[in-house]
């Protein structure tokens, strides 16, 4: 999986990569297929806006589902955070809709026989 950064109008922390890269690799547990993901950070220089001046958006690119989720938040970590939520609640809906339970097991075959 190829993680894709990109910024506007804002200057990372250093250790937010190594912690994107960590966060976003858990994904990958699901077992669905994902090819790279875009995280764009954007911040706002509006004070107004106060505690969603940081918003940073997951899109998802490649042979798997096209998922995108946005988060809003008073840092960049709080806003990553709430995206990566959203976005593992659509692969686990994707994961769960993939399960077969149509299986027969062990133990219902020799029930049956």
């Amino acid at each position: 999986m190829q993680i894709v950064f990109h910024s506007r109008n804002a200057n990372l922390a250093e250790d937010f990569r190594g912690i994107a890269k960590e966060k976003l690799e858990s994904l990958l547990r699901f077992g669905i297929q994902l090819d790279e993901i875009k995280v764009e950070i954007k911040h706002e220089a509006n004070p107004r806006h106060g505690k969603s001046s940081h918003s940073v958006v997951l899109t998802t690119h490649g042979s798997g589902p096209f998922m995108r989720a946005d988060g809003a938040g008073f840092n960049d970590l709080a806003a990553f955070d709430k995206a990566v939520s959203a976005i593992e609640l659509q692969i686990r809906k994707i994961h769960e809709r993939e399960k077969d339970y149509a299986r027969e097991t062990l133990r219902e075959k020799t029930i049956n026989e």
